[in-house]
């Protein structure tokens, strides 16, 4: 991190209460990018806000939104504010933001992962997390994964099921999904924690969304130190 924002995040903290940077410090420890969702052409506000909700609980620091009908549309009711504390990466800007996305994501050596219980899969338990960093994809509510990311997964799970439906809800799904891979990653003896840099980065963009009139104080900070940018 540049000077700059070392400076920055120093000045802004003194706007901030003790216990809200004691709890800043725990929990960007817990972050990682080990783990990463795409989330592709989600059309109802409530089931994007609760995906939104669950990556961030599980502690997955960035989250894919892929547009390439409907636009990223998150519930604030259902969202909670996670928002403040992921860092959201919009694809759409080109032809096919689907694979876009996931050639972005394979180029950082990501796995990609889809669920989908049409295809040869094996239950999201069995996933072995020391192959390598995840993106766990999830499609549309009513076609699930598009032919794209079918194309291109490195692999197809399933979560297990006991009923006559034929697959969950998509925040549901996100949500098992991510409780069982943050378990297994916990448990095994990957590198999941977030480096230094990534560290300060998070920490400072959470500070910002955690100081009122924001925008002003930076004003102030840049023309006391005769800075230019924002």
């Amino acid at each position: 991190m540049d000077q700059y924002k070392k400076d920055l995040y120093e000045f802004l903290k003194q706007f901030i209460s003790d216990q809200r940077m004691a709890k800043i410090e725990e929990i960007v420890g817990l972050r990682t990018r080990y783990i990463t969702v795409a989330v592709e052409d989600i059309y109802q506000p409530h089931n994007a806000s609760a995906v939104m909700r669950s990556a961030e609980c599980f502690g997955v620091q960035d989250l894919h939104v892929i547009e390439n009908k409907n636009k990223y549309k998150p519930s604030k009711e259902v969202a909670k504010g996670a928002s403040n504390w992921l860092t959201l990466h919009h694809h759409n800007h080109t032809e096919n933001n689907t694979l876009s996305c996931i050639r972005e994501l394979k180029k950082q050596g990501y796995r990609i992962l889809a669920t989908t219980p049409h295809e040869k899969s094996h239950m999201i338990s069995d996933v072995d997390v020391t192959k390598g960093k995840i993106a766990m994809f999830f499609g549309t509510e009513l076609d699930g994964i598009s032919d794209d990311v079918r194309a291109e997964a490195d692999e197809f799970v399933r979560i297990p099921m006991y009923g006559f439906t034929e697959s969950f809800n998509i925040s549901v799904s996100a949500a098992l999904c991510l409780a069982e891979l943050r378990k297994k990653m916990e448990e095994s003896d990957v590198q999941w924690q977030m480096s230094e840099e990534e560290i300060a980065e998070v920490k400072l963009e959470w500070v910002k969304n955690s100081v009122k009139r924001v925008e002003d104080i930076i004003e102030e900070f840049n023309s006391r130190n005769g800075y230019s940018k924002i």
